[in-house]
């Protein structure tokens, strides 16, 4: 799905965007969590573009090692080609593996080991590592998610990657995002990786997980129907309670 015809001009209303928002509110910087994955890449760079100070942030945590590879090379050419840019990098797997060993300890298996918790756990720690580094510069977190994942399938865990101040993205479709990479001159290899959320040590990917390509979920999006829209269905029912507002008991007076 595509629904854009000039990247450029859409590359510069974002990062104007991203401006105005920080002028309107005061904000100092932008501090973003790099992956290695195409949607961080942009969102990271879209920031770098502002001239704003943004502290780039690599998070491995159990990582397999070409995810490492393409986070860390996508800092690296934000560092060379954006002098407002600072490389920051934090491994997390030994915190992570503290958490667990105390919390088996105090709660046992029953409360600790269901597959989905670890996984949310690991985006959740990644998330309290950015809002520290944004608390200590005055800055906001810049989200990564695309609109597939925000308001599709609802494919992120809620207060971890989906935990964010601002979301340049999740109006664009993984398709868009991935043109607007190329526009912004993302390496290649960035470009065309498997998507990964990175949080199982299986090396399960995005398809594997949700059932459907990103692709397929975008036409079911769009239209209503394809090979992508049972899983569609299936996620966003299933993911709805990420999408809407906190449920709030309203005192009648």
């Amino acid at each position: 799905m595509n629904r854009v015809t000039d990247y450029r001009s859409l590359a510069i209303d974002v990062v104007g965007w991203l401006c105005k928002y920080a002028n309107d509110n005061n904000v100092k910087s932008f501090v973003v969590g790099v992956s290695g994955g195409i949607d961080s890449a942009v969102s990271s760079t879209l920031a770098a573009k502002t001239g704003r100070p943004v502290y780039a942030i690599g998070m491995p945590l159990n990582q397999n090692l070409d995810q490492e590879t393409l986070s860390d090379s996508h800092l690296y050419w934000l560092e060379c080609n954006y002098p407002n840019v600072k490389r920051l990098k934090a491994d997390l797997s030994e915190t992570y593996a503290k958490l667990m060993t105390d919390l088996t300890k105090e709660f046992t298996m029953e409360y600790t080991g269901h597959p989905m918790a670890k996984a949310n756990t690991k985006s959740r720690l990644r998330m309290v590592t950015l809002y520290h580094v944004a608390a200590n510069v005055g800055g906001i977190v810049v989200g990564t998610g695309n609109k597939v994942e925000d308001y599709g399938v609802g494919f992120y865990t809620k207060y971890g990657d989906g935990g964010v101040d601002i979301a340049p993205l999740a109006d664009l479709y993984k398709t868009e995002v991935r043109e607007l990479g190329r526009e912004l001159g993302v390496i290649p290899e960035i470009i065309t990786a498997t998507p990964t959320d990175g949080l199982w040590e299986d090396g399960r990917n995005d398809e594997d997980q949700i059932g459907a390509s990103y692709e397929q979920l975008e036409e079911a999006m769009e239209t209503g129907a394809g090979p992508g829209l049972e899983a569609l269905q299936k996620f966003y029912a299933q993911n709805k309670h990420k999408m809407d507002p906190i449920p709030t008991y309203k005192l009648e007076v």
